[in-house]
Protein backbone atom coordinates (compact mmCIF):
# COMPACT_ATOMS: atom_id res chain seq x y z
CA UNK A 1 0.00 0.00 0.00
CA UNK A 2 1.22 3.51 -0.78
CA UNK A 3 1.24 6.32 1.75
CA UNK A 4 -0.51 9.49 0.57
CA UNK A 5 1.29 11.54 3.21
CA UNK A 6 5.00 10.87 2.75
CA UNK A 7 4.83 8.98 -0.57
CA UNK A 8 6.59 5.98 0.88
CA UNK A 9 5.56 2.34 0.63
CA UNK A 10 3.96 0.96 3.76
CA UNK A 11 5.47 -2.02 5.53
CA UNK A 12 2.19 -3.19 7.06
CA UNK A 13 2.41 -1.26 10.34
CA UNK A 14 2.92 2.21 8.96
CA UNK A 15 5.26 3.99 6.60
CA UNK A 16 8.85 2.93 6.11
CA UNK A 17 9.72 6.48 7.05
CA UNK A 18 7.50 6.65 10.11
CA UNK A 19 9.44 9.58 11.50
CA UNK A 20 8.62 11.66 8.42
CA UNK A 21 4.83 11.61 8.62
CA UNK A 22 3.97 9.51 11.66
CA UNK A 23 0.86 8.18 9.90
CA UNK A 24 -0.82 4.90 10.81
CA UNK A 25 -3.17 2.67 8.80
CA UNK A 26 -6.33 4.15 10.31
CA UNK A 27 -5.41 7.69 9.27
CA UNK A 28 -4.61 6.44 5.80
CA UNK A 29 -7.84 4.43 5.69
CA UNK A 30 -9.99 7.47 6.46
CA UNK A 31 -8.07 9.57 3.95
CA UNK A 32 -8.61 6.95 1.26
CA UNK A 33 -12.33 6.70 2.05
CA UNK A 34 -12.49 10.49 1.75
CA UNK A 35 -10.58 10.51 -1.54
CA UNK A 36 -12.79 7.83 -3.07
CA UNK A 37 -15.92 9.60 -1.84
CA UNK A 38 -14.80 12.93 -3.27
CA UNK A 39 -14.02 11.29 -6.61
CA UNK A 40 -17.52 9.82 -6.79
CA UNK A 41 -19.09 13.10 -5.74
CA UNK A 42 -17.05 14.97 -8.36
CA UNK A 43 -18.42 12.66 -11.07
CA UNK A 44 -21.99 13.45 -10.04
CA UNK A 45 -21.15 17.16 -9.72
CA UNK A 46 -19.76 17.10 -13.26
CA UNK A 47 -23.06 15.72 -14.58
CA UNK A 48 -24.99 18.33 -12.60
CA UNK A 49 -22.80 21.17 -13.91
CA UNK A 50 -23.51 20.10 -17.46
CA UNK A 51 -27.17 20.64 -16.60
CA UNK A 52 -26.48 24.12 -15.18
CA UNK A 53 -26.48 23.09 -11.50
CA UNK A 54 -23.57 24.09 -9.25
CA UNK A 55 -23.10 24.86 -5.56
CA UNK A 56 -20.30 26.99 -4.10
CA UNK A 57 -20.45 25.07 -0.83
CA UNK A 58 -19.86 21.78 -2.62
CA UNK A 59 -16.94 23.22 -4.57
CA UNK A 60 -15.40 24.63 -1.38
CA UNK A 61 -15.72 21.27 0.37
CA UNK A 62 -13.95 19.45 -2.47
CA UNK A 63 -11.01 21.85 -2.09
CA UNK A 64 -10.92 21.44 1.68
CA UNK A 65 -11.25 17.65 1.54
CA UNK A 66 -8.39 17.27 -0.92
CA UNK A 67 -6.28 19.72 1.09
CA UNK A 68 -6.82 17.62 4.22
CA UNK A 69 -5.16 14.61 2.56
CA UNK A 70 -1.93 16.41 1.68
CA UNK A 71 1.37 15.64 3.35
CA UNK A 72 1.58 16.61 7.01
CA UNK A 73 -1.84 18.24 7.29
CA UNK A 74 -4.16 16.00 9.29
CA UNK A 75 -3.35 13.04 11.52
CA UNK A 76 -6.47 13.30 13.70
CA UNK A 77 -8.93 10.42 13.44
CA UNK A 78 -11.91 12.32 14.82
CA UNK A 79 -11.65 15.23 12.38
CA UNK A 80 -10.97 12.89 9.45
CA UNK A 81 -14.02 10.81 10.39
CA UNK A 82 -16.13 13.97 10.41
CA UNK A 83 -14.75 14.94 6.97
CA UNK A 84 -15.79 11.52 5.68
CA UNK A 85 -19.35 12.08 6.90
CA UNK A 86 -19.35 15.64 5.57
CA UNK A 87 -18.48 14.18 2.17
CA UNK A 88 -21.68 12.17 2.44
CA UNK A 89 -23.69 15.28 3.35
CA UNK A 90 -22.24 17.24 0.45
CA UNK A 91 -22.95 14.35 -1.92
CA UNK A 92 -26.62 14.47 -0.90
CA UNK A 93 -26.67 18.05 -2.16
CA UNK A 94 -24.94 17.00 -5.39
CA UNK A 95 -27.45 14.19 -6.03
CA UNK A 96 -30.26 16.64 -5.30
CA UNK A 97 -28.82 19.07 -7.87
CA UNK A 98 -28.47 16.31 -10.42
CA UNK A 99 -32.08 15.26 -9.88
CA UNK A 100 -33.17 18.89 -10.31
CA UNK A 101 -31.13 19.15 -13.48
CA UNK A 102 -32.47 15.94 -14.97
CA UNK A 103 -36.12 16.67 -14.24
CA UNK A 104 -35.79 20.32 -15.20
CA UNK A 105 -34.42 19.50 -18.62
CA UNK A 106 -35.98 16.15 -19.41
CA UNK A 107 -39.18 16.14 -17.32
CA UNK A 108 -40.18 13.98 -14.36
CA UNK A 109 -39.69 10.26 -15.06
CA UNK A 110 -42.84 8.18 -15.27
CA UNK A 111 -43.33 4.42 -15.55
CA UNK A 112 -42.79 3.14 -19.08
CA UNK A 113 -42.45 -0.25 -20.77
CA UNK A 114 -39.12 -0.60 -22.57
CA UNK A 115 -38.47 -2.97 -25.45
CA UNK A 116 -35.21 -4.88 -24.97
CA UNK A 117 -33.44 -6.08 -28.10
CA UNK A 118 -32.85 -4.49 -31.48
CA UNK A 119 -34.76 -3.50 -34.61
CA UNK A 120 -33.48 -4.23 -38.09
CA UNK A 121 -31.35 -1.46 -39.53
CA UNK A 122 -28.48 0.80 -38.43
CA UNK A 123 -28.13 1.56 -34.73
CA UNK A 124 -25.97 3.26 -32.10
CA UNK A 125 -25.54 1.94 -28.54
CA UNK A 126 -25.03 4.42 -25.67
CA UNK A 127 -23.61 3.37 -22.30
CA UNK A 128 -22.59 5.22 -19.14
CA UNK A 129 -24.57 7.80 -17.17
CA UNK A 130 -24.61 11.14 -19.01
CA UNK A 131 -28.13 11.94 -20.21
CA UNK A 132 -26.97 15.19 -21.84
CA UNK A 133 -24.79 13.19 -24.23
CA UNK A 134 -27.73 10.95 -25.05
CA UNK A 135 -30.00 13.96 -25.65
CA UNK A 136 -27.48 15.57 -28.00
CA UNK A 137 -27.03 12.31 -29.89
CA UNK A 138 -30.79 11.90 -30.27
CA UNK A 139 -31.08 15.42 -31.68
CA UNK A 140 -28.26 14.84 -34.15
CA UNK A 141 -29.62 11.48 -35.34
CA UNK A 142 -33.22 12.67 -35.77
CA UNK A 143 -34.46 11.89 -39.28
CA UNK A 144 -31.39 9.85 -40.24
CA UNK A 145 -33.04 6.43 -40.01
CA UNK A 146 -30.53 5.41 -37.33
CA UNK A 147 -31.94 3.96 -34.12
CA UNK A 148 -30.40 4.68 -30.71
CA UNK A 149 -30.29 2.08 -27.92
CA UNK A 150 -29.36 2.34 -24.25
CA UNK A 151 -27.01 0.07 -22.34
CA UNK A 152 -26.28 -0.36 -18.63
CA UNK A 153 -26.98 2.73 -16.52
CA UNK A 154 -28.58 4.47 -19.51
CA UNK A 155 -31.72 2.32 -19.17
CA UNK A 156 -33.52 4.95 -16.99
CA UNK A 157 -33.33 7.44 -19.89
CA UNK A 158 -36.48 5.89 -21.37
CA UNK A 159 -38.52 7.13 -18.40
CA UNK A 160 -37.82 10.83 -19.09
CA UNK A 161 -40.56 12.39 -21.30
CA UNK A 162 -38.19 14.67 -23.24
CA UNK A 163 -35.91 11.78 -24.15
CA UNK A 164 -38.52 9.19 -25.06
CA UNK A 165 -40.34 11.67 -27.34
CA UNK A 166 -37.68 10.73 -29.88
CA UNK A 167 -39.17 7.77 -31.77
CA UNK A 168 -35.72 6.49 -32.69
CA UNK A 169 -34.84 5.91 -29.04
CA UNK A 170 -35.68 2.36 -29.96
CA UNK A 171 -35.01 0.31 -26.86
CA UNK A 172 -32.42 -1.18 -24.56
CA UNK A 173 -29.64 -3.66 -25.28
CA UNK A 174 -27.54 -5.54 -22.74
CA UNK A 175 -27.00 -5.50 -19.00
CA UNK A 176 -24.45 -4.22 -16.49
CA UNK A 177 -21.13 -2.65 -17.44
CA UNK A 178 -18.98 -5.75 -16.89
CA UNK A 179 -21.01 -7.67 -19.50
CA UNK A 180 -19.83 -5.42 -22.33
CA UNK A 181 -16.96 -7.80 -23.13
CA UNK A 182 -19.44 -10.24 -24.66
CA UNK A 183 -22.38 -7.90 -25.35
CA UNK A 184 -20.59 -5.23 -27.38
CA UNK A 185 -19.23 -7.69 -30.01
CA UNK A 186 -22.86 -8.74 -30.63
CA UNK A 187 -23.90 -5.15 -31.40
CA UNK A 188 -22.77 -4.43 -34.96
CA UNK A 189 -23.10 -0.65 -34.80
CA UNK A 190 -20.96 1.99 -33.06
CA UNK A 191 -20.94 2.29 -29.27
CA UNK A 192 -20.74 5.56 -27.34
CA UNK A 193 -19.35 5.47 -23.79
CA UNK A 194 -20.28 8.65 -21.95
CA UNK A 195 -18.72 8.19 -18.50
CA UNK A 196 -16.90 5.70 -16.29
CA UNK A 197 -17.73 1.98 -16.41
CA UNK A 198 -16.09 1.44 -19.77
CA UNK A 199 -13.60 -1.39 -20.29
CA UNK A 200 -10.55 -1.30 -22.54
CA UNK A 201 -11.91 -2.74 -25.80
CA UNK A 202 -10.54 -5.75 -27.64
CA UNK A 203 -9.94 -5.50 -31.38
CA UNK A 204 -13.35 -7.01 -32.06
CA UNK A 205 -15.07 -3.67 -31.45
CA UNK A 206 -12.36 -1.07 -30.64
CA UNK A 207 -12.80 0.63 -34.01
CA UNK A 208 -16.52 1.06 -33.26
CA UNK A 209 -16.08 2.47 -29.73
CA UNK A 210 -16.40 6.22 -29.19
CA UNK A 211 -15.97 8.07 -25.89
CA UNK A 212 -16.96 11.56 -24.74
CA UNK A 213 -14.92 14.29 -22.98
CA UNK A 214 -12.73 12.84 -20.17
CA UNK A 215 -13.68 9.25 -20.98
CA UNK A 216 -11.02 7.66 -23.20
CA UNK A 217 -9.62 4.20 -23.91
CA UNK A 218 -6.81 2.86 -26.12
CA UNK A 219 -8.13 2.00 -29.55
CA UNK A 220 -11.30 4.08 -29.21
CA UNK A 221 -12.18 7.42 -30.77
CA UNK A 222 -12.73 10.38 -28.45
CA UNK A 223 -15.55 12.89 -29.05
CA UNK A 224 -14.51 15.93 -26.95
CA UNK A 225 -17.01 18.52 -28.14
CA UNK A 226 -20.47 16.95 -28.48
CA UNK A 227 -20.24 16.59 -32.28
CA UNK A 228 -21.43 13.04 -32.95
CA UNK A 229 -21.07 13.18 -36.73
CA UNK A 230 -18.20 10.61 -36.70
CA UNK A 231 -20.48 8.21 -34.80
CA UNK A 232 -23.33 8.78 -37.25
CA UNK A 233 -21.01 8.21 -40.22
CA UNK A 234 -19.74 4.99 -38.64
CA UNK A 235 -23.31 3.78 -38.04
CA UNK A 236 -24.06 4.17 -41.74
CA UNK A 237 -21.06 2.04 -42.70
CA UNK A 238 -21.57 -0.75 -40.16
CA UNK A 239 -23.55 -3.91 -40.80
CA UNK A 240 -27.22 -3.36 -39.97
CA UNK A 241 -28.59 -4.82 -36.77
CA UNK A 242 -30.94 -7.81 -36.94
CA UNK A 243 -34.48 -7.82 -35.61
CA UNK A 244 -34.22 -9.27 -32.11
CA UNK A 245 -36.77 -9.20 -29.30
CA UNK A 246 -35.57 -10.26 -25.84
CA UNK A 247 -38.20 -9.01 -23.42
CA UNK A 248 -40.12 -5.99 -22.17
CA UNK A 249 -39.57 -4.38 -18.81
CA UNK A 250 -41.20 -1.59 -16.82
CA UNK A 251 -39.01 1.14 -15.35
CA UNK A 252 -39.43 4.77 -14.28
CA UNK A 253 -40.38 4.66 -10.60
CA UNK A 254 -38.78 7.99 -9.80
CA UNK A 255 -39.20 9.14 -6.21
CA UNK A 256 -41.86 11.66 -7.25
CA UNK A 257 -43.85 8.90 -8.93
CA UNK A 258 -43.54 6.63 -5.91
CA UNK A 259 -44.52 9.43 -3.53
CA UNK A 260 -47.67 10.02 -5.55
CA UNK A 261 -48.69 6.53 -4.39
CA UNK A 262 -47.63 7.21 -0.79
CA UNK A 263 -51.18 7.05 0.59
CA UNK A 264 -51.75 3.76 -1.22
CA UNK A 265 -48.52 2.36 0.20
CA UNK A 266 -49.28 3.58 3.72
CA UNK A 267 -52.76 2.05 3.61
CA UNK A 268 -51.28 -1.23 2.35
CA UNK A 269 -48.80 -1.29 5.24
CA UNK A 270 -51.53 -0.56 7.76
CA UNK A 271 -53.70 -3.34 6.35
CA UNK A 272 -50.81 -5.80 6.31
CA UNK A 273 -50.77 -6.17 2.52
CA UNK A 274 -47.22 -4.76 2.51
CA UNK A 275 -45.11 -5.81 5.46
CA UNK A 276 -41.52 -5.16 4.42
CA UNK A 277 -39.38 -3.06 2.05
CA UNK A 278 -36.03 -3.98 0.55
CA UNK A 279 -33.57 -1.66 -1.15
CA UNK A 280 -31.39 -3.98 -3.23
CA UNK A 281 -29.06 -2.28 -5.68
CA UNK A 282 -25.82 -0.39 -6.00
CA UNK A 283 -22.79 -0.86 -8.20
CA UNK A 284 -22.37 -4.24 -9.89
CA UNK A 285 -19.16 -6.10 -10.62
CA UNK A 286 -17.84 -9.39 -11.93
CA UNK A 287 -16.28 -10.95 -8.83
CA UNK A 288 -17.86 -13.90 -7.04
CA UNK A 289 -20.39 -13.45 -4.27
CA UNK A 290 -22.80 -11.20 -6.15
CA UNK A 291 -25.35 -13.98 -6.55
CA UNK A 292 -26.28 -13.05 -2.97
CA UNK A 293 -28.40 -10.19 -4.30
CA UNK A 294 -30.24 -12.44 -6.73
CA UNK A 295 -30.84 -15.05 -4.04
CA UNK A 296 -32.08 -12.45 -1.60
CA UNK A 297 -34.53 -10.93 -4.10
CA UNK A 298 -35.91 -14.38 -4.88
CA UNK A 299 -36.34 -15.10 -1.17
CA UNK A 300 -38.25 -11.90 -0.36
CA UNK A 301 -41.85 -12.55 0.73
CA UNK A 302 -44.77 -11.72 -1.53
CA UNK A 303 -45.96 -9.12 1.00
CA UNK A 304 -42.93 -6.92 0.28
CA UNK A 305 -41.71 -4.26 -2.15
CA UNK A 306 -38.21 -4.20 -3.64
CA UNK A 307 -36.66 -0.85 -4.55
CA UNK A 308 -33.69 -1.03 -6.87
CA UNK A 309 -31.30 1.37 -8.59
CA UNK A 310 -27.84 1.52 -10.13
CA UNK A 311 -26.40 -1.23 -12.27
CA UNK A 312 -26.88 -3.57 -9.31
CA UNK A 313 -30.45 -3.88 -10.59
CA UNK A 314 -29.21 -6.27 -13.26
CA UNK A 315 -28.70 -8.91 -10.56
CA UNK A 316 -32.43 -8.99 -9.84
CA UNK A 317 -34.45 -7.50 -12.70
CA UNK A 318 -34.65 -10.59 -14.91
CA UNK A 319 -37.17 -12.32 -12.64
CA UNK A 320 -40.89 -11.88 -12.26
CA UNK A 321 -41.96 -10.52 -8.87
CA UNK A 322 -45.60 -9.80 -9.60
CA UNK A 323 -47.62 -7.19 -7.75
CA UNK A 324 -48.61 -6.32 -4.21
CA UNK A 325 -51.42 -3.95 -3.20
CA UNK A 326 -51.85 -2.90 -6.83
CA UNK A 327 -48.17 -1.97 -7.24
CA UNK A 328 -45.31 -3.81 -8.94
CA UNK A 329 -43.21 -5.53 -6.30
CA UNK A 330 -40.01 -4.43 -8.09
CA UNK A 331 -39.70 -0.65 -8.46
CA UNK A 332 -36.75 0.46 -10.59
CA UNK A 333 -35.90 3.95 -9.33
CA UNK A 334 -33.15 4.79 -11.82
CA UNK A 335 -29.41 5.35 -11.85
CA UNK A 336 -27.01 5.05 -8.91
CA UNK A 337 -27.31 8.80 -8.27
CA UNK A 338 -31.04 8.29 -7.68
CA UNK A 339 -30.21 6.76 -4.29
CA UNK A 340 -31.18 10.19 -2.96
CA UNK A 341 -34.68 9.54 -4.32
CA UNK A 342 -34.89 6.25 -2.44
CA UNK A 343 -34.01 8.11 0.74
CA UNK A 344 -36.75 10.65 0.01
CA UNK A 345 -39.27 7.81 -0.21
CA UNK A 346 -38.02 6.34 3.07
CA UNK A 347 -38.22 9.75 4.75
CA UNK A 348 -41.80 10.24 3.54
CA UNK A 349 -42.85 6.82 4.85
CA UNK A 350 -41.18 7.53 8.18
CA UNK A 351 -43.05 10.84 8.44
CA UNK A 352 -46.35 9.11 7.59
CA UNK A 353 -45.83 6.58 10.39
CA UNK A 354 -44.38 9.07 12.86
CA UNK A 355 -41.09 7.23 13.22
CA UNK A 356 -37.49 7.40 12.06
CA UNK A 357 -36.10 5.74 8.93
CA UNK A 358 -34.32 3.21 11.12
CA UNK A 359 -37.67 2.18 12.63
CA UNK A 360 -39.20 1.28 9.26
CA UNK A 361 -39.50 -2.37 8.13
CA UNK A 362 -36.74 -1.59 5.63
CA UNK A 363 -33.64 -3.57 4.72
CA UNK A 364 -30.87 -1.85 2.73
CA UNK A 365 -28.54 -4.28 0.98
CA UNK A 366 -25.99 -2.65 -1.33
CA UNK A 367 -23.35 -3.89 -3.72
CA UNK A 368 -20.30 -1.70 -4.15
CA UNK A 369 -17.48 -1.54 -6.66
CA UNK A 370 -16.14 1.95 -7.33
CA UNK A 371 -15.97 5.55 -6.16
CA UNK A 372 -19.58 6.57 -6.85
CA UNK A 373 -20.72 3.68 -4.66
CA UNK A 374 -18.49 4.99 -1.86
CA UNK A 375 -20.04 8.47 -2.18
CA UNK A 376 -23.57 7.03 -2.02
CA UNK A 377 -22.75 4.91 1.03
CA UNK A 378 -21.30 7.94 2.81
CA UNK A 379 -24.49 9.86 2.06
CA UNK A 380 -26.59 7.13 3.67
CA UNK A 381 -24.32 7.11 6.72
CA UNK A 382 -24.45 10.91 6.92
CA UNK A 383 -28.24 10.55 7.23
CA UNK A 384 -27.61 8.21 10.18
CA UNK A 385 -29.17 5.24 8.40
CA UNK A 386 -28.20 2.12 10.30
CA UNK A 387 -28.04 -1.58 9.60
CA UNK A 388 -26.94 -1.31 5.96
CA UNK A 389 -25.52 -4.51 4.54
CA UNK A 390 -22.61 -4.08 2.14
CA UNK A 391 -20.77 -6.49 -0.12
CA UNK A 392 -19.85 -8.79 -1.59
CA UNK A 393 -16.35 -8.09 -0.22
CA UNK A 394 -15.25 -5.60 2.43
CA UNK A 395 -13.51 -2.57 0.93
CA UNK A 396 -9.76 -3.20 1.12
CA UNK A 397 -9.08 0.44 1.99
CA UNK A 398 -11.11 0.27 5.22
CA UNK A 399 -8.84 -0.72 8.10
CA UNK A 400 -10.13 -3.10 10.80
CA UNK A 401 -10.35 -0.30 13.37
CA UNK A 402 -12.21 2.04 11.02
CA UNK A 403 -14.63 -0.75 10.11
CA UNK A 404 -15.18 -1.36 13.82
CA UNK A 405 -16.02 2.34 14.19
CA UNK A 406 -18.54 2.12 11.33
CA UNK A 407 -20.11 -0.98 12.86
CA UNK A 408 -20.30 0.61 16.30
CA UNK A 409 -21.84 3.87 15.10
CA UNK A 410 -23.97 2.72 12.15
CA UNK A 411 -24.37 -1.05 12.61
CA UNK A 412 -22.78 -1.49 9.18
CA UNK A 413 -22.70 -5.16 8.21
CA UNK A 414 -21.23 -7.32 5.48
CA UNK A 415 -23.48 -9.63 3.48
CA UNK A 416 -23.60 -13.30 4.36
CA UNK A 417 -22.95 -16.25 2.02
CA UNK A 418 -26.70 -16.92 1.96
CA UNK A 419 -29.59 -14.53 2.64
CA UNK A 420 -29.90 -14.29 6.45
CA UNK A 421 -33.25 -15.41 7.77
CA UNK A 422 -33.87 -12.08 9.49
CA UNK A 423 -33.77 -10.32 6.10
CA UNK A 424 -36.71 -12.25 4.68
CA UNK A 425 -38.93 -12.50 7.73
CA UNK A 426 -42.19 -10.62 7.68
CA UNK A 427 -42.97 -7.95 10.19
CA UNK A 428 -43.62 -4.26 10.67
Amino acid sequence: MFCNQCEQTQNGTGCTEIGVCGKDEDVQSLQEILLYGVKGMAAYAHHARRLGKTDDGVNAFIEEALFSTMTNVNFDLDSLFELVLECGRQNIRVMEMLDEGHTGRFGTPTPVTVREGTLSGPGILVTGHDLVDLAELLEQTAGTGINVYTHGEMLPAHSYPELRRHPHLAGHFGGAWQNQVWEFPLFTGPIVATTNCILIPPESYADRLFTTRMTAVPGGTRIPDGDFSPVIERARSCDPLPEQFIRESTIGFHHRTVLQAADQIVDAVKSGAIRRFYLIGGCDGAESGRSFYTDLARATPEESIILTLGCGKYRIRDQEFGEVAGLPRLLDMGQCNDAWGAVRVAQALAEAFGCGINDLPLEIVLSWFEQKAVAVLLSLLALDIRGIRLGPEPPAFVSPRVFDLLQERFDLKLIEPAPPAELVQLGV
